[in-house]
């Protein structure tokens, strides 16, 4: 269980990190929101998959995904956070 935990925390740091080098522009958000944007880009990268090949092993489509997946779902995520965020604030 504990493995699990820290797997995701690595794994969401990776991929936020990289979503946020991958999207222009400047997003207001510290590491532990880029923790949180790469687990749940985790997420919608499985769902994606799941979606997109309808097989996954675990037999649920509500899944972490492999590292590509968390970075697709993190820059999917990311965006549409800048989208909506940047509508009440200027982004540069």
């Amino acid at each position: 269980m504990l493995g699990l935990i820290i797997s995701l925390i690595v794994i969401g740091l990776i991929a936020g990190a990289v979503a946020r080098l991958l999207i222009p522009g400047k997003q207001d958000i510290g590491i532990l929101m880029t923790i949180v944007l790469g687990i749940v880009g985790s997420f919608v990268g499985g769902f994606l998959g799941y979606l997109i090949f309808n097989h996954d092993a675990n037999g649920g489509f509500f899944q972490p995904a492999g590292i590509i997946g968390s970075i697709i779902g993190a820059v999917i995520v990311l965006f549409i956070y800048t989208r909506v965020a940047g509508r009440g604030a200027r982004t540069r």
